[in-house]
């Protein structure tokens, strides 16, 4: 069985400010690395991991803008953004 986890990461005034509504971030957990791997289609050139979900939204702070300005959009000082992660897991019968 599969657990997905959806963070919103954005706070719903900053939203409403937005040109964007929010950038969608794909996350998921690479079992073999021990990494989280993030990509999406709504940011040009977006391909990062982090060990920790933590850390991953810590990077995706700074990339994502800067990805966005290297890429002549404007999202303006606020980007909001949508973290989607997922993990599959076995669960084993006692």
């Amino acid at each position: 069985m599969a657990t997905t986890v959806a963070i919103g990461i954005y706070s719903f005034g900053h939203l409403m400010e937005s040109a964007h509504e929010a950038y969608f971030i794909h996350a998921e957990w690479d079992d073999k690395t021990q990494v989280w791997v993030a990509t999406s289609d709504d940011v040009p050139g977006l391909a990062t991991e982090a060990d920790t979900q933590e850390r991953l939204i810590a990077k995706l702070k700074t990339l994502i803008p800067e990805l966005l300005d290297a890429n002549g959009i404007d999202a303006g000082v606020d980007v909001p953004f949508e973290l989607l992660t997922r993990r599959f897991e076995v669960a084993h019968a006692a």
